[in-house]
């Protein structure tokens, strides 16, 4: 508790101390433009650096008999003169081209001086210098710069910003002198940027090569030469070169204040790309392992393609975790990422043996463009079951992950051919069940299409002839085929005997033909013939076997080696049209309503390919006695084949359904400068269809299905709604079976209305969505639509939208928008299920969302509430970030349910510090504590 307390305690403080400073740096927005880097004043902003008392910048060494110069005498220029032969040089002449512009200048042709004041620039060779004011001495080959310090605002403004050749880093100041022929350079106050670590303050020299000699200088990762809320090094000496810094005696400086952490010397690591290294461990104690060192190794930088990460966690009580994450990419042909996690974990008394899980993730992505009609794709995850559970700190404590049922991996190949309606796709795909602890897999299956043609159409179709109703007729054709093992226990995945009884494979034909035709101008006329053949290697015969000690007969299935085939086929023609029906307003904000009514008939046919005659199906016959004489049971051969057989029952009968929209059209208001009206959906679908069958004697009719969407207050609430209705009489009747009451319901041939009753509702579900936020209510176009860039909604999200996000989700402190003031996600969601005895129902309201409190603080929530059982799903967690600049605070809460938790982590965002970090963390193993 008392590392918690002062852990909070550090956090206030910088709080309040990063509060205050950006309230007194709020005046930096009105600085000149000119004054791009360094944005704090020495004098006036000394609390914001840090208190100390740099050297004074360099004055200017204008000679006194200059009467033009206005710039105050001053001491001589701390650069040396330059000497040959160990002579003062008496060059006087530019060896490149000087281009200099400025608001004004003076030539001192005596003194052979050169002054720019205002918005000076001078370019000389590959260095390139702005400053307010600006001399070159020819004499000494020095050019002095400084800024100056407005009246108006008392800011000391115009800064030099220097760049000593094209590939250097730019450098701003107070001031610096400048030796154009040696390129040395003496620098006060100045601040650049190293691979996102930023250089400032003190006093800098620039030596020969590419060495920098500094004194009382910040290593820093803010972005701002005077951070005010920062991690910095303060260097008293030391020399920069081109890939280090090597210093003399520095400490650590947290808000301006000293900390008594600091070496006599130190190394410092100036990469210019990506250089192997130590990753430090995060150190804590879980409740039921022990202390720990999480997340320990090593970076290897093996080239500009390809990197590694081997992490580890190591446990007090023996656990342990082993990581391998490596990432690959080539330009313009593809990338992906491969990451092995394998875990040893103890949770229960010591000597017990250890849960031992293993995960594997694979990405890989091509470039479409790198081989045209060619694409492959990866995205694996596999593992035990209980990884995830065992391991909940390799997904950062991450509910949609830690909660998962199911586990999905992919992997594809495609190939079109231009020019030609074929395509081929060949897959090999693993589905994890992780509460069954069973698996699926595909290895591989593959599809051959032909994209559908119209064999009869005419090659070249004359103006003004019409196409005969043959040639619309299109022919497709599809070829599939798999090898599958399915819902194999995962203790059974490996074993050699599991390949060879369990798997099934097979090929599938698919030929469609349809025609559609526009029949009495009003009508639309569709046909369709489908024909299914499928191949199969392997089929079942069954048969009751006698057992040996009781006597009764059990059924067994024999598998039974050879090709064949079935086929089925199905037939169908409709036909559909549209009703409209308007209804104008005079007087009234609705100009018209129009009401769109589509209904459609269709007959359908298919045989009853489970007659016997078919040789699809067979019978099993037993001849005990006991315990029912000449038992019989009716089996398809193909029942455990990977496709299925032909489908069992004749279909003979009409398919109808009625569509209806509806919509109105709102005069424009008088505000409105468009002038244009809107249109307003009110009823965006509602479906109703049901299906006769002629070919069974009895309940020709089925259920009734109805469903319907809209959404209102101008789109913002999404509503959709659906029910099942039985058109019969049901009987519920109360038996008494070994002294207790069954309940059982028979259905009749007989239909509610002949009772004078509606049919009867067995399900029913309503859902309702709304995401909220300042762009949800900027005013929407003619027609209702949303402006461009407005977020959709989860449920409009696309598989690949959902997987970025949940990546995002992933991390969140490196991805916390707080460019968006507020977001609000409603979901509330009603399911109704009736089988005449029993009764279920569910009641969920489902809430998530984030509130930038200020722009630099956001509160994240998400929660399930169960209004059945007034209940808090295990879902409900609470997240709040700070950004402190270049500091992370994050504060993460699940307060109930199995994953119970909190966790507090301030880290450092820049790139080189990213594992100089503060963590506390008290999750569900820890709960005791």
């Amino acid at each position: 508790m008392k590392f918690i307390r002062l852990f909070f305690l550090l956090a206030v403080v910088l709080l309040v101390n990063e509060v205050t400073a950006a309230a007194k740096s709020g005046r930096v927005n009105n600085a000149s433009a000119k004054d791009t880097i360094i944005q704090l004043d020495p004098v006036r902003d000394k609390i914001l650096l840090r208190g100390k008392s740099y050297a004074p910048a360099a004055k200017d060494t204008v000679p006194k008999k200059s009467a033009k110069d206005t710039i105050p005498k001053t001491s001589r220029d701390t650069l040396p003169k330059r000497v040959v032969n160990g002579n003062p040089s008496d060059t006087s002449q530019l060896t490149e081209k000087v281009v200099a512009k400025a608001d004004s200048n003076f030539a001192d042709r005596e003194h052979k001086m050169t002054y720019y004041y205002g918005n000076a620039r001078i370019t000389y060779g590959e260095m390139e210098l702005d400053a307010e004011y600006i001399r070159i001495d020819e004499t000494k080959h020095l050019i002095f710069a400084k800024g100056r310090i407005d009246p108006r605002t008392n800011r000391y403004i115009g800064r030099p910003i220097a760049k000593m050749g094209k590939t250097e880093k730019p450098i701003t100041s107070d001031s610096l002198i400048v030796d154009y022929v040696t390129k040395g350079a003496h620098v006060w106050n100045s601040a650049t940027e190293q691979d996102g670590n930023y250089i400032s303050g003190g006093q800098a020299k620039k030596l020969k090569g590419d060495e920098v000699a500094y004194a009382d200088a910040l290593f820093s990762t803010c972005d701002l030469p005077y951070p005010y809320t920062h991690f910095g090094i303060v260097i008293t000496k030391g020399i920069a070169e081109k890939n280090r810094i090597i210093s003399s005696l520095f400490y650590l400086e947290i808000q301006g204040v000293p900390l008594p952490i600091g070496l006599p010397f130190g190394f410092f690591p100036k990469p210019e790309s990506r250089s192997s290294g130590f990753i430090l461990p995060t150190p804590g104690e879980d409740f039921k392992l022990g202390f720990f060192l999480r997340n320990f190794g090593y970076y290897f930088a093996i080239n500009d393609y390809i990197d590694a990460t081997a992490q580890a966690t190591y446990y007090a009580k023996g656990s342990y975790e082993l990581g391998l994450m490596t990432r690959y990419t080539k330009l313009y042909k593809y990338n992906g990422s491969l990451n092995l996690n394998y875990g040893s974990h103890n949770y229960g008394l010591e000597g017990d043996p250890a849960q031992k899980d293993f995960n594997v993730q694979w990405s890989h992505s091509k470039n479409p463009s790198s081989h045209p009609g060619v694409t492959f794709s990866a995205s694996v995850n596999a593992g035990t079951s209980s990884f995830y559970r065992n391991n909940p700190a390799t997904t950062n404590y991450n509910l949609q992950q830690l909660t998962q049922n199911n586990l999905n991996s992919s992997v594809a190949f495609g190939r079109t051919w231009e020019g030609t309606p074929f395509n081929f796709t060949a897959n090999i795909a693993h589905s994890q069940d992780l509460t069954r602890q069973t698996v699926t897999l595909e290895l591989p299956s593959f599809a051959f299409n032909v994209a559908t043609l119209s064999p009869f159409a005419s090659k070249g179709k004359l103006e003004g002839t019409t196409e005969k109703w043959y040639q619309r007729i299109t022919v497709g054709y599809s070829l599939v085929g798999t090898n599958r093992l399915t819902a194999i226990p995962e203790s059974e995945l490996f074993k050699g005997s599991t390949l060879q009884k369990r798997l099934q494979n097979g090929l599938q034909h698919q030929i469609p033909i349809g025609i559609n035709l526009n029949v009495l101008k009003y009508f639309q006329f569709n046909s369709n013939f489908n024909y299914t053949d499928r191949w199969y290697f392997q089929t079942i015969r069954k048969r009751f076997a006698r057992g040996s000690l009781t006597g009764l007969d059990s059924m067994a299935t024999d598998t039974v080696p050879g090709f064949r085939r079935a086929g089925e086929y199905s037939m169908s023609a409709g036909i559909s049209t549209k009703v409209y029906g308007t209804m104008t307003f005079k007087n009234s904000k609705i100009k018209k309503i129009r009401d769109v009514i589509t209904p459609s008939i269709s007959f359908n046919y298919r045989p009853d390919f489970s007659s016997l005659g078919y040789n699809y199906n067979q019978i099993a016959v037993s001849n005990a006695s006991i315990p029912y004489p000449a038992t019989v049971q009716r089996y398809s051969i193909y029942e455990q084949s990977v496709y299925g057989g032909p489908s069992g029952g004749r279909s003979a009968g009409l398919a109808f359904s009625i569509d209806n929209t509806i919509e109105a059209k709102v005069r424009a208001k008088s505000s409105d400068t468009s002038g244009k009206d809107r249109n307003v959906p009110i009823l965006q679908g509602l479906s109703l269809n049901s299906f006769y069958n002629f070919a069974v004697d009895s309940f020709r009719l089925s259920q009734i299905n109805l469903q319907g969407h809209t959404s209102v207050l101008n789109q913002k609430i999404n509503i959709s709604f659906g029910g099942v209705l039985d058109p019969y009489v049901v009987n519920v009747r109360d038996s008494i079976t070994s002294n207790q009451v069954v309940r059982y319901a028979r259905r009749f041939n007989r239909y509610t209305f002949q009772d004078g009753k509606m049919p009867f509702l067995t399900a029913f579900n309503l859902t309702m969505g709304a995401n909220l936020n300042p762009a949800a209510f900027k005013r929407t176009d003619g027609n209702g639509r949303r402006p461009p860039g407005q977020p959709n909604t989860l449920a409009n999200m696309t598989a690949e939208q959902a997987n970025k996000l949940a990546q995002l989700n992933s991390d969140p402190n490196a991805y916390v928008d707080f460019n968006v003031p507020w977001n609000l996600n409603l979901n509330y969601s009603f399911n109704y299920n009736n089988d005449r005895i029993n009764t279920v129902t569910s009641n969920t309201v489902q809430i998530s969302g984030d509130v930038s409190l200020t722009p630099k603080w956001k509160v994240q929530f998400t929660s399930n509430y169960d209004i059945k059982t007034k209940r808090f799903s295990d879902a409900t967690s609470f997240n709040i970030y700070r950004d402190l600049h270049c500091w992370d605070l994050a504060i993460g809460w699940i307060p109930f349910g199995f994953y119970k938790s909190y966790n507090v982590t301030l880290k450092v965002k820049a790139a080189v510090l990213q594992d100089l970090k503060l963590t506390k963390r008290k999750d569900y193993y820890n709960s005791n504590l």
